[in-house]
C-alpha cells in the first residue's frame, strides 16, 4: 500500500529527542515485517488471475528523445534537490519541467541524491497513459525501490529485506505475500466490530477535547484509534492491556522518520534539514530500542501468524518484521494519511454534501436493522464514490518506480519515448491521476465522480501500485490490502455519517500530507 504513515505532527519533536528512548529491556529474539496490504476477499489464498500484459506493438506516435538532463555531477542533483524541497516545491518542481520541456515525460534527479543514493537520474513519467507502465513487472523490476533512488538500512527491519522491497521474481516475494492473504482471510470477520469499537473512542476522543477547548487534533486522535484498530483487529491484542500501552503511535513515528527521513520535508532550517536527513542517514542505532518494543508486541501478539510462517517456510523471526512492518508501516500508515484526506477534502467541501451522505449512510443501515454490513455499504454509490475519489485525487503513496527491464518505447498521450535497459523510471502519482486528458475537472474534489458511468473510470484510479479494477495476486505488485483499506476507508465514512449531520475543520500542511483540527461536529438530527 506504496506509500503508510506516522504521527505527522511530532516528527520534529521526536528528531530532536531522539537521542533518549526510553523502552523495557529488548528481547533477544529478530523478526523482520513487510508492509502489508493484504486483499479482505474470501479467497486471499488463491492467486487472482495474473493482470493482463499486451505485448509491444508498433507505436503510432511520433519516437523523440527524452527531454531534459542531469546537470554535472554533484552539482544537478543538489540544484535539483533544493528545487523540490525549498526553491519551488514537490508541484511546481514537476510543473516547471513539464513546462520547459513541453512534456509530461522527461528526466531529472529525484532526492534524495549525495551522498544517500550513489544514482538519483530517474526518467519522470507524469501523466496517466506513461505512468501505468510502473506497474507492469514484465517491463520493469521493482527490486528494493519501494522508497525510490535509495533504500533504507535493513538493521531498520531486523536485517531483512522485507515484502515491499522484493521483486516478484524473487522466491520469498510470494511466501510473504501468502502470509499477508492468510492474516486478511483469517481475520476478516472482526473488521467491522473492531473498526466500531475503536473509532466509538476515536468519536469519543474529539469531542471531549471539542467540548474542553473548542477544537480538536484529529491525526492524534486517529493515530491512536488506527495503531488499536489495527492490533484487535488482527492480533487479537489490546495494545493498552500491553507493555506497549499506548506509545505504539509514538514508536511507529520515529521509527518511519528514520525510514523515509531523506524523502521527507520537517520544516526545520533549510540548509540543517537538508545536512541532517538528506545528505547522510541518521544512525539506525537511535531506534533500536523504540523498534525493539515494537516487535516485542507485534512477537508476543502473533503466535498464529508465525506458526502458518513456519508452514509457508519462512522463519518466525522473518514472519515477524514482515508483519510489523505491514501494520505499523503501510497499513496504520495508510490510515493516517487516507482518512486525514478525507476529513480535509469533505471538511471543504460542505454542508449540502454531508447531508446527502448522511441520509444515503443511514437510509441503508436502518433497511438493515441497524447493522453496518459489507453488503449493504455496496448499495451506498456516493459514499464509495467519496472513496475513491480521495484515493484519486491524493493518493497515499504518491511517488512509484521501476528500473527497465528491457530496452522500451514508452508513449505518452502525445509523444513516444526509447527507455534503455537498466534506466530508472520514476511516476508521481497525483499528476497521473490529475491528467486532465482522462478527468474532467482533474483538480477538483467531485464527490460523485465515480457514481453510475464514472464507474468506468476507476481503472484510472492508481493508488494500490496497480488500476483499482485489478486485483493484487502473488505474481504483481499491487497492493496485498487493496480491498481492506477500502472497506476501512468506507467504515469511517460510514460511522462518521451515522453519528454527524455535518463538521468544520481547520487544514495546515505536515511532512506527510495534511494536518486537521476539527474544529465543530453537529450530532445526528435524523
Amino acid at each position: 500500500m506504496a506509500s503508510s504513515s506516522l504521527a505527522l505532527s511530532s516528527l520534529q519533536t521526536q528528531l530532536q529527542s531522539l537521542k533518549k528512548p526510553s523502552s523495557p529491556k529488548p528481547s533477544t529474539r529478530r523478526f523482520s515485517v513487510r508492509p502489508i496490504r493484504a486483499s479482505i476477499s474470501k479467497k486471499p489464498s488463491v492467486p487472482a488471475p495474473p493482470v493482463n500484459v499486451s505485448p509491444s506493438e508498433p507505436t503510432k506516435l511520433p519516437i523523440l528523445k527524452i527531454p531534459g538532463d542531469y546537470g554535472l555531477p554533484l552539482i544537478g542533483p543538489f540544484k535539483d534537490r533544493m528545487d523540490y524541497f525549498y526553491n519551488q516545491g514537490r508541484d511546481e518542481y514537476f510543473k516547471s519541467k513539464i513546462q520547459k520541456y513541453r512534456s509530461t515525460v522527461f528526466r531529472a534527479n529525484m532526492p534524495p541524491g549525495p551522498f544517500i543514493a550513489p544514482n538519483p537520474q530517474v526518467v519522470v513519467l507524469l501523466d496517466g497513459k506513461s505512468f501505468p507502465v510502473l506497474f507492469d513487472v514484465t517491463k520493469v523490476e521493482k527490486k528494493d525501490l519501494f522508497t525510490g533512488t535509495f533504500m533504507p538500512s535493513t538493521e531498520l527491519t531486523g536485517g531483512y529485506r522485507v515484502l515491499s522491497y522484493l521483486d516478484p521474481s524473487e522466491p520469498k516475494h510470494a511466501k510473504l505475500k501468502q502470509l499477508m492473504f492468510y492474516l486478511l482471510k483469517s481475520r476478516r470477520d472482526h473488521v467491522i466490530p473492531e473498526f466500531n469499537a475503536s473509532y466509538t473512542e476515536l468519536f469519543m476522543s474529539l469531542e471531549k477535547n471539542l467540548a474542553l477547548r473548542g477544537k480538536a487534533s484529529f491525526g492524534e486522535a486517529n493515530d491512536q484509534a488506527a495503531f488499536n484498530f489495527l492490533a484487535r483487529c488482527w492480533f487479537g491484542t489490546d495494545p493498552a492491556e500491553t507493555t506497549l500501552g499506548l506509545d505504539g503511535p509514538g514508536l511507529v513515528s520515529k521509527w518511519v522518520l528514520f525510514n523515509l527521513g531523506p524523502v521527507l520535508k520537517l520544516g526545520l532550517p533549510k540548509y540543517l534539514e537538508d545536512l541532517t536527513i538528506h545528505t547522510f542517514r541518521l544512525p539506525p542505532l537511535l531506534i533500536k530500542k523504540s523498534y525493539q518494543r515494537l516487535y516485542d508486541f507485534f512477537y508476543a501478539s502473533s503466535g498464529f501468524l508465525l506458526d502458518e510462517a513456519e508452514n509457508l517456510g519462512i522463519s518466525r523471526e522473518e514472519a515477524c518484521h514482515n508483519l510489523l512492518f505491514t501494520t505499523c508501516f503501510n497499513s496504520f500508515g495508510g490510515m493516517r494519511i487516507v482518512f486525514t484526506n478525507m476529513m480535509k477534502w469533505l471538511g471543504r467541501a460542505g454542508t449540502k454534501l454531508h447531508a446527502r451522505l448522511a441520509e444515503e449512510v443511514r437510509s441503508e443501515v436502518r433497511s438493515n436493522g441497524g447493522s453496518i454490513t459489507m453488503r449493504g455499504m455496496e448499495q451506498m454509490p456516493l459514499m464509495k464514490s467519496v472513496v475513491y475519489e480521495a484515493l484519486r485525487i491524493e493518493p497515499p503513496v504518491s511517488l512509484q518506480y521501476g528500473k527497465a527491464k528491457r530496452d522500451l518505447i514508452i508513449e505518452s498521450h502525445d509523444a513516444a519515448f526509447e527507455v534503455k535497459e537498466g534506466e530508472m523510471l520514476f511516476g508521481f502519482q497525483p499528476f497521473a491521476t490529475k491528467d486532465p486528458k482522462i478527468f474532467t475537472q482533474a483538480e477538483e474534489f467531485v464527490a460523485d465522480r465515480f457514481v453510475g458511468e464514472g464507474e468506468k473510470l476507476l481503472k484510472h484510479v492508481l493508488w494500490s501500485n496497480g488500476p483499482e479494477t485489478e486485483k493484487p495476486t502473488l505474481e504483481n505488485k499491487q497492493c496485498a490490502g487493496k480491498d481492506f483499506v477500502v472497506l476501512v476507508s468506507r467504515l469511517f465514512l460510514v460511522e462518521l455519517f451515522l453519528r454527524y449531520d455535518s463538521f468544520e475543520v481547520e487544514v495546515a500542511s505536515s511532512p506527510l500530507g495534511a494536518a486537521v483540527t476539527v474544529t465543530s461536529l453537529k450530532r445526528a438530527s435524523f
